[in-house]
């Protein structure tokens, strides 16, 4: 079959490279693609209407359309696919609202009895401030609306959380997305993230991960879109994984279906582990970005006939059949030079073989572009090189032994990935 996979990043290089592992499928296509993915796939330009790209889906016959990003299926792109019978993974843009408001997330999490941090939503200025005031503790200050993961600002301090405030309602750091902010307590543990296939009713996880988002070193810096994961995340007992499906995953998928918007696709939910026990910090409708970098590589089985499964309501039959690899999984993010700040673009990177022939390393591509003879850099997150070896530590060590090998002015990555899993070994 003919598959088309929507995106550019890193999650949308994995994406291909597991797909194309399937035995069902004869060709894969993506919109737009990076340098990395147009080895393996046939890339197409991006058009501007969803209409265009589901007319030319059908004139392919395009079996399959898998939906990279959380922009396309806010704005939904499903809707459009199936109202032509097409197949489209994801949810669509009803259910997408999970991800699109982090109010409505709150909502529902309320109604729902599902663990997260206590919140506010404000739209306007002077009352945000006068709650933190009142508040008198540790925040986050979060933008409503999607913002390519960097729309959470920490306010530790008064003086933070009233910069935070200003910053999103005021100087719209964030645009649209922050015409308004959720202000919620500080959790305090270990964050990990939650991984669920669902038809809408059953619900298949994933094997746990955890990334990194904070820019630098200890966790300091800015919040990104993530720079770096690992799988297993040891801080997931056995225990706790049960906890999560009964707790969050089934009331949040089932209290979905309650309210006339059921939820198909991925959901992926960001936790903090506390000592009251998980507590859901975010719900996203897309695989991560990096988590995706270290889950596939796990995954033994056929990826293209579970995302079938998930359109056709069909995903506890496939379930008792999906396995994993034993190995794990490490992935560390190679950005431009201040990222997640203003960057340049446009710099030759070198070393990408060299990296590609380390015992268990593969490089995803994830703000490349071809440039003639040269790969360049066009984006904040540039590379996602991953390693998949027996143990947690020998995968962490090849992936910068693979970094090592890159290189690209002003590259930038952390060197501590993993750091809090290797402290559980």
């Amino acid at each position: 079959m003919k598959i088309l996979v929507i995106g550019q990043g890193g999650r949308e290089h994995t994406l291909v490279w597991k797909l194309a592992q399937s035995q069902l499928v004869e060709k894969i296509y993506c919109a737009p693609g990076n340098a990395g993915i147009a080895q393996i796939a046939e890339s197409i330009p991006m058009p501007d209407r969803f209409t265009d790209l589901a007319d030319w889906a059908a004139s392919e016959n395009i079996a399959l359309t898998v939906v990279g990003p959380e922009a396309p299926l806010v704005e939904g792109i499903v809707d459009v696919f199936r109202e032509r019978g097409l197949k489209a993974f994801g949810p669509d843009k009803r259910a997408a609202r999970l991800e699109a408001s982090k109010d409505f997330a709150k909502q529902l999490m309320v109604q729902n009895d599902i663990p997260t941090a206590k919140h506010q939503t404000f739209t306007d200025v002077e009352a945000a401030m006068a709650y933190i005031e009142d508040y008198n503790a540790p925040v986050f200050v979060k933008a409503n609306g999607l913002a390519a993961g960097k729309g959470v600002i920490p306010g530790r301090t008064f003086k933070e959380a009233l910069q935070a405030v200003t910053t999103i309602l005021v100087d719209k750091a964030f645009g649209d997305a922050g015409d308004s902010v959720v202000i919620e307590e500080e959790l305090i543990g270990e964050e990990a993230s939650f991984t669920v296939l669902t038809d809408g009713t059953y619900c298949l996880p994933f094997v746990t991960s955890q990334d990194h988002k904070m820019s630098h070193d200890g966790d300091t810096g800015k919040n990104t879109g993530g720079m770096g994961a690992y799988s297993p995340a040891p801080v997931i007992t056995p225990e706790l994984h049960n906890d999560v499906m009964q707790r969050i995953v089934y009331p949040t998928v089932n209290g979905m279906a309650d309210i006339g918007r059921p939820f198909k696709g991925v959901l992926y939910v960001g936790l903090m582990i506390t000592d009251a026990g998980p507590k859901v910090v975010e719900f996203n409708c897309r695989f991560g970005d990096p988590e995706a970098q270290v889950l596939f590589p796990r995954l033994k089985s056929d990826l293209a006939p579970l995302l079938i499964a998930c359109i056709d309501e069909t995903l506890e039959q496939y379930a008792a059949d999906v396995q994993w690899h034993d190995a794990a999984a490490a992935c560390v993010v190679m950005a431009s030079g201040g990222y997640p700040d203003p960057y340049e673009t446009g710099e030759v990177i070198t070393g990408l073989e060299d990296a590609d022939a380390i015992e268990g390393v593969t490089v995803f591509h994830a703000g490349t572009k071809q440039d003639g003879a040269n790969i360049v850099t066009a984006g904040g997150r540039v590379l996602g090189v991953t390693a998949v070896a027996g143990g947690l530590h020998d995968a962490i060590q090849q992936a910068y032994q693979g970094v090592s090998a890159i290189h690209f002015d002003k590259a930038h990555a952390r060197s501590d990935i993993g750091y809090r899993a290797l402290e559980k070994l």
